[in-house]
């Protein structure tokens, strides 16, 4: 069984950071696609940033250029480096796993970020 445990997450003001992480059981990590995604109370989920298993990554325009996602495949660990946060950003943060070999997926919990004006 595959569980994806969150961290990092809590209050910050506008224009600060926090770290997101992500950490992994099982086996699957090396072979895995990690993401990040976040829904606000009201929206979708949307993914906000990506990493492959060769650490190809991609980020929704939003936060380009302010958040970094990373992963430790010697730690099956994912993190999300946030930077410059606006109001905007709040929502809670869940990490994803997709393997590669069968697309199967699996969520965290989630991580509640919140950016105060």
């Amino acid at each position: 069984q595959v569980q994806l445990v969150e961290s990092g997450g809590g209050l910050v003001q506008a224009g600060g950071s926090l770290r997101l992480s992500c950490a992994a059981s099982g086996t699957i990590f090396g072979g895995s696609v990690m993401g990040w995604y976040r829904q606000a109370p009201g929206k979708q989920r949307d993914l906000v940033a990506q990493i492959t298993q060769t650490g190809r990554t991609d980020y929704a325009d939003s936060v380009k250029g302010r958040f970094t996602i990373s992963r430790d495949n010697a730690k099956n660990t994912v993190a999300l480096q946030m930077n410059s946060l606006k109001p905007e950003d709040t929502a809670v943060y869940y990490c994803k796993a997709i393997a590669v070999f069968n697309g199967q997926s699996y969520w965290g919990q989630g991580t509640q970020v919140t950016v105060s004006s």
